[in-house]
């Protein structure tokens, strides 16, 4: 992964998760706390992001019903 496809960011964890992450990282299961973040992130998106996709095409459904709803009643009633 090259700097230019990535942008850094800062963020606060608790110390236990870092030190949690150090052990995994002196033990050779990641090359360093970047990497293990990153995969762990990833493994979120990819678990959570089709159930997030499902969500927002849910919510969008409703809104356009809800809008359709408002519509005929303001505009199409007898």
């Amino acid at each position: 992964m090259d700097n230019a496809s990535t942008e850094k960011i800062t963020i606060r964890l608790p110390k236990s998760y870092l030190r949690s992450i150090d052990r995994l990282v002196e033990r050779d299961y990641f090359s360093s706390r970047t990497e293990a973040i990153r995969t762990a992130l990833r493994k979120l998106v990819m678990e959570e992001g089709p159930k997030l996709l499902e969500s927002l095409r849910a919510w969008e459904r409703t809104e356009r019903e809800e809008a359709r709803s408002d519509i005929e009643e303001e505009y199409l009633k007898p």
